[in-house]
């Protein structure tokens, strides 16, 4: 991880003059780009990228508003409609409207008053389960949150830690936004005295603990349900060498909430041209059809077409749960809060 790169800001912590070549991205460590889109960019714009990737979407979120008078970068990548309302409230992004916003669907285009974040891209977070375990065993796999409190699937789920992971802190809200303020907490005692475990981030959750993922059969993970992405399914498909016929993981669709992911043009970025230059590539038709196969999420924009892959292993939610960004911006504190108190203690 480059966290050793020197942070850059403009001596009087303002605005810079946006003359430097090299403009830096910051990001979670899921960033991900083809090397020949990334040339196209450096080619037609005379910019060179440097991206620094900060540990997990929460981690890099909350560095970066630390570090906001005298920023790491110039575009920061990877803040999610979880935890958007943090990052503005704190000042992180300054006013730019990226070339191109208009192909951007209208159901993922917010603060529009101000353009302070561009949307990137969306997935879902939900459930995956280990279709070998269900097959040997005999047992339906779950499809719903409801299911995942029967005794039938008592110790079989991971999830990642609400107060410091994004699908963490996704798969809390999709709860809160299926049982209601007053009926998410039950579900989550419940989901305790189930046996759910909780991991500290993403990586550790889906690559250690699953059983069902490339990473955690290596691991001896024995947890065949875990908290991801409908798109992991197709990623477990194009890594694997020879690829199968079908995806050895599955998607309890019942279980998702909508992510949207955003970037932004930092306060105090040395570079501004740079930076403003990089968010227009970022919703260009390149990148955005780049993006599926690379981060496993879905574009944004109208016209990009999305690989076959995702299709057949990976579609999208047909009806995941959603929640309003000033609703989860009134509310995730307190949630997460006693989230903690709930299930950590």
């Amino acid at each position: 991880m480059a966290g050793t790169l020197a942070a850059c800001g403009s001596p009087d912590g303002g605005q810079g003059s946006g003359d430097s070549k090299t403009v830096t991205l910051v990001s979670h460590d899921s960033w991900a780009a083809s090397k020949d889109v990334i040339a196209a960019f450096e080619k037609q714009s005379g910019y060179k990228v440097r991206v620094l990737k900060d540990g997990d979407a929460g981690q890099a979120v909350n560095k970066a508003i630390l570090t906001k008078d005298n920023p790491q970068g110039d575009v920061f990548f990877g803040v999610d409609n979880t935890l958007l309302s943090r990052a503005l409230d704190n000042g992180l992004f300054q006013s730019y409207e990226a070339k191109g916003s208009e192909r951007i669907d209208a159901a993922y285009r917010v603060d529009r008053d101000k353009h302070r974040v561009t949307p990137i891209d969306t997935g879902d977070i939900c459930v995956n389960y280990d279709k070998k375990y269900f097959a040997d065993h005999e047992l339906e796999p779950p499809k719903s949150f409801d299911d995942l409190i029967k005794p039938q699937y008592k110790n079989l789920l991971v999830t990642e830690n609400a107060a410091s992971s994004s699908p963490g802190l996704g798969f809390l809200l999709g709860t809160a936004a299926k049982y209601g303020d007053t009926g998410w907490e039950g579900y989550w005692k419940k989901l305790k005295a189930n046996g759910v475990k909780v991991a500290d981030g993403w990586e550790q959750a889906y690559n250690e603990e699953f059983s069902g993922s490339a990473g955690g059969k290596k691991a001896k993970g024995d947890r065949p349900l875990v908290v991801s992405y409908a798109s992991s399914p197709p990623a477990e498909v194009v890594f694997a060498d020879p690829r199968p016929d079908t995806a050895p993981t599955g998607v309890a669709e019942g279980t998702c909430f909508r992510q949207v992911e955003y970037a932004g043009l930092l306060s105090n970025a040395e570079n501004t041209k740079g930076g403003k230059a990089l968010l227009d590539f970022l919703i260009s038709k390149r990148f955005q059809e780049d993006m599926p196969l690379n981060m496993f999420v879905y574009p944004v924009t109208g016209g990009a077409q999305v690989p076959p892959e995702f299709a057949k292993y990976g579609p999208q939610a047909k009806d995941p749960q959603t929640m309003a960004p000033a609703r989860i911006a009134d509310h995730r504190d307190q949630w997460v809060k006693s989230w903690t108190s709930l299930v950590l203690k």
